[in-house]
Parts: structure tokens; sequence; C-alpha cells
């Protein structure tokens, strides 16, 4: 092999690395931004303490009667922040839920060092779930969390006690998450560039890859559970979601939306979401459905 190949070779891989190490760095980094809600929500802004560095932008809706029904706390996916969530917001209000929404550290208006897919993201989730409880006590609190939100409460150690979740589109390990957005891209070389990307976990963050794999907790959960994955969703396959649904403990359920990808769900088909939703968290949240 002559010196001009191998140069050419060693060029070739040079760049692929600095292509990843460019990819690895957008794919954590964090750029806060002013987020507003429609002023038609009513929605009492809020800034919430999570940990070093961590400062968690929030808003909270209270119930309209005084005495409420329950607490709702809204956690959207990864790269959107709190308005992601605002129409879910809205019918549950009108619902008689009191509702807060976040933006998760290192999304929209709230603070972080990286994007840590859920494990860091935690830490607000469960300065939330503290407010929260705060804001209605001795009323029950479900959540509703979206891809990342939904990976964030999962991932959250000793959080607050929730009566009810309902997850949505959440990947069940990092390995898989990443194979499967770069499948979509670049087909079968995936595989060895998934691997390369997650090789940085470590060096970046200091979070190994097992940290990474809510799967791996839903047996611990003790929450009624509603799981919810678009038929179509190639960011999260619908084979993956069944087996978030079998990890789980009772009660569980599963809706597959059909026809849906990695979208909103609830926009995607919105008076079917209000009914099953709102059914499932009536049954959990409420004494009298």
């Amino acid at each position: 092999m002559n010196i001009r190949l191998l140069s050419g070779l060693f060029l070739f891989f040079l760049l692929g690395a600095a292509a990843l190490w460019l990819l690895g760095s957008s794919l954590i980094a964090v750029a806060p931004y002013p987020v507003a809600l429609p002023p038609s929500l009513g929605a009492q802004p809020l800034s919430l303490a999570a940990g070093p560095g961590q400062v968690v932008a929030a808003s909270f809706v209270p119930a309209g009667d005084s005495a409420g029904k329950a607490g709702v706390l809204l956690l959207h996916g990864n790269r959107s922040d709190r308005r992601q969530m605002a129409a879910r917001a809205r019918f549950l209000h009108q619902q008689g839920y009191a509702v807060m929404l976040i933006d998760l550290p290192g999304q929209g208006a709230s603070t972080s060092s990286a994007v840590t897919f859920g494990l860091l993201e935690a830490e607000g989730v469960r300065a939330a779930l503290e407010e929260l409880r705060r804001r209605v006590p001795g009323k029950r609190i479900g959540v509703i969390g979206v891809s990342l939100g939904a990976a964030s409460l999962v991932l959250c150690k000793d959080c607050p006690p929730v009566d009810a979740a309902v997850l949505e589109s959440m990947y069940p390990t990092i390995e898989e998450a990443v194979a499967d957005r770069l499948r979509m891209r670049l087909g079968a070389v995936s595989v060895p560039l998934s691997r390369l990307l997650l090789w940085q976990l470590p060096l970046r963050l200091g979070i190994s890859t097992s940290a990474l794999r809510p799967i791996e907790h839903m047996a611990q959960l003790k929450m009624p559970l509603l799981i919810v994955a678009g038929s179509e969703d190639r960011h999260t396959l619908l084979a993956e979601t069944e087996r978030i649904h079998a990890a789980a403990r009772a009660p569980k359920s599963l809706w597959v939306v059909q026809g849906a990808v990695h979208e909103d769900l609830h926009e995607y088909a919105q008076a079917e979401y209000e009914s099953r939703i709102g059914e499932f968290l009536a049954q959990h949240l409420l004494d009298t459905p």
C-alpha cells in the first residue's frame, strides 16, 4: 500500500472522527432561550433550584376550582420546551386539574451543564414534583412525559411519589436510541458509528451507557402506567415500546397510536388522546371519576 493511499485513509478517518466529535458536541450542547406560554393559559412563572448549575424554568396553572381535583406535571421531549405541552395543559386544566409545566434542565430557559438524555434532567423532575406537591397538598399527582421527559421521570431516583404516569415515545436504552436515529439517516453504517458516539459519553459527561437504560427501571415503578407510542415511530421502534411495556409491573396498559411517528401524539390524535388520557388520569387520580 503506497504512502499516498495511507495518507488518504488517515485523513478520511481523521475527518470522520472530527465529524463524530462535532456531532457529539451538538447532541449535548445547551443554549438557554426565553420561553413564554400563551397568556390565555393563565400560567404563573416559576424558577426552581434543581442542583448545582441547574435552574428549572417552570409554569404553574392553578385549578379553576380552589379545591382542585389533582395535579399533573408535564414533561416535554428533547430539543423542545414547555410550550410543547401547552395544549395538553389547556385540556387538563379544563378538566379541573392543576398543571405544572417545566423546561427540563438544559432545554428551553432551564440551565444545565449539558444534555444528559434523562440523567441530570431527572433532577429537574424531582424539583418540579416537590414544588407541585407543595402547591396541591393532599392531592394526587400524575405525570405525562414525552420522550426525554418520560425517560427523565423513569430515571429519577428517590423522586416524590407519583400516583399515575403516562410515558410517551420513550427510548428503552441509550444504545438503541442512538442506533435507531442513525439508522434512519445512514442505514447499515449506523452500528459502528453509534458505538463511536456512545464512546464519547464517559469522556464528555462521565456517564456510562448503563446509567441510561430506562427499561431496566420499569419494574421498580409503583404507579399505574399508560405507555403510548406511534405505530410508525422510527426513533423508538414499536417492538422496543412493547418491551418497555412488558418490563413494567401492573397495573399497566399500552396504547399504540396507529399511523403516528415520533411526533406530538396529542396533536396527531387530539380527540382520542384527550379521551384516553383523561379517562386514565381520572381513574387513578380522582376518588370518584
